[in-house]
């Protein structure tokens, strides 16, 4: 393997599968903790819609899933407070009218596009050094996002009323997470895909819950696992010629049933 790592399409797949598992265990923290997991699948399967229509308009796929995915996670949270609708029926809605709006936009394609199904199934070892340095963009933005609300978002993930009466404005603190999770998802999919992009965003994360009740301590733990998950999961991708993404996934699902078998809680349980 190490030879392999003088390639440069291998070295740019390698920083942005580690890139990716660092961000999505990020967020997938919030996103567990809160149960936003639905949230996550449907704002992913969204981008599906963003991605065929910039190909069927001719600009930029990524910038027309970024709009897409923000304007998904911003109708969720609006029709779920305003339109007085539960909230897993307003995810319900965007999910099916966006992947309508995907397969009607390659109904209208005149050619077949090889492209937008690697963004349906993943392609890492295709990212550009384009995609890399827009993928760095957003990964960097969303970890300062991160870092500058911190507490903010721990308190909203925890108790949103007593943030609410607190002062804190946690109708838009809850917009804010869902438009990271929406970020998180559009610098992913390049790498494992539309389809399985939601699912390593919240693995590393369950399996960290697994491992451990302290929230920083979670974190850490997500991110290692993340990272873990990726680089295992495109070495061996590599090795036994198998879809990366999908091969990054199981990675992370192994490591979650190893950590649940290893669960302190499950041992708390047995006593």
């Amino acid at each position: 393997m190490p030879e392999v790592l003088t390639y440069t399409f291998m070295q740019r797949a390698l920083m942005a599968s580690v890139l990716i598992g660092t961000v999505s265990a990020v967020i997938g923290v919030y996103v567990v903790l809160r149960g936003l997991a639905f949230i996550g699948a449907g704002i992913a399967h969204a981008s599906f819609g963003g991605v065929a229509l910039g190909f069927l308009l001719g600009i930029n796929p990524v910038l027309a899933a970024v709009v897409f995915c923000l304007a998904t996670a911003w109708g969720i949270a609006w029709t779920s407070r305003r339109a007085e609708v539960r909230e897993d029926t307003a995810i319900g809605i965007f999910f099916a009218a966006t992947m309508a709006l995907g397969i009607l936009s390659i109904g209208l394609m005149r050619d077949y596009n090889v492209d937008l199904f690697g963004y349906l199934f993943g392609s890492v070892l295709a990212v550009t050094q384009a995609d890399l340095w827009v993928s760095l963009g957003l990964g960097v933005g969303v970890l300062l996002i991160v870092g500058l609300f911190f507490k903010e978002l721990l308190f909203i993930i925890f108790d949103p009323e007593m943030a609410q009466v607190s002062g804190l404005p946690a109708g838009t603190l809850y917009i804010l997470l869902l438009s990271l999770v929406a970020l998180t998802i559009v610098l992913s999919i390049k790498v494992v895909g539309i389809i399985l992009v939601s699912a390593l965003i919240v693995i590393p994360a369950a399996a960290a819950y697994q491992l451990t009740e302290d929230f920083r301590g979670m974190m850490l733990l997500a991110v290692v696992i993340g990272n873990l998950s990726a680089i295992v999961g495109l070495c061996l991708s590599y090795g036994l010629d198998t879809a990366s993404g999908a091969t990054m996934v199981l990675t992370a699902t192994t490591l979650f049933i190893l950590s649940a078998l290893l669960s302190p809680r499950r041992r708390a349980r047995r006593v």
